[in-house]
């Protein structure tokens, strides 16, 4: 059995990534999400290693701390920690699943240091259509939407570091060239479009 293949896909906030997620997630087998670690209490209806794998801040810094790292990569957000599992991502690979990691720049960077991920960066057309998008949200505040183009330029200077460019200007056109790269890598390791090897390949 061929390993599975980790993806990293990172893109800046109203890029639309989450809606191509979901669509590729649907027209593409033998395709999964990494379940994360946490140390956050779980929301409702949010259940253990399905969602997340819930572990007390003392767990996650033990597998942070251990040699080699337990996390791919790792973060604080809002005093929170969230960890990609170096387990879960082998084990699910060793099974000949694709792994997705849905993960910022800072986090590719980390992911980068100890595997080799395919990387593809969703981009929008343009900051103007980016803010009209975040704007159009009726959700964000004026300080909520300068935040998120500052960081948007950031994380766009960060480009070159990725494999793939996939420019979200059509949703359609995006979803079909993610499934695309997806479909390639996999042709690249002598598999077909499900992810199942090619029956002359083992021999």
């Amino acid at each position: 059995m061929h390993k599975g293949l980790l993806f990293v896909i990172s893109a800046p906030s109203g890029c639309g990534k989450t809606t191509i997620l979901k669509e590729v997630m649907q027209r593409i087998p033998a395709l999964v999400f990494s379940v994360s670690h946490t140390t956050r209490n779980p929301r409702s209806g949010e259940k253990d290693k399905e969602h997340y794998h819930f572990v007390s801040v003392d767990a996650f810094m033990a597998l942070r701390d251990q040699e080699p790292c337990g996390f791919l990569e790792w973060a604080e957000v809002h005093g929170n920690f969230y960890g990609t599992s170096v387990a879960e991502v082998n084990a699910r690979c060793q099974q000949g699943q694709d792994v997705i990691l849905d993960i910022d720049v800072q986090g590719a960077e980390q992911v980068r240091q100890g595997a080799l991920p395919v990387t593809v960066f969703i981009a929008p057309p343009s900051l103007e259509i980016l803010e009209q998008r975040l704007r159009g949200r009726g959700t964000e505040t004026e300080e909520t939407v300068s935040k998120r183009l500052k960081n948007a330029r950031a994380e766009l200077a960060q480009v070159d570091a990725y494999e793939y460019v996939i420019v979200n200007d059509v949703l359609e056109e995006a979803v079909e060239a993610l499934c695309s790269i997806i479909i390639a890598e996999r042709s690249r390791q002598r598999r077909d479009r499900r992810g199942v090897a090619l029956q002359w390949a083992e021999h």
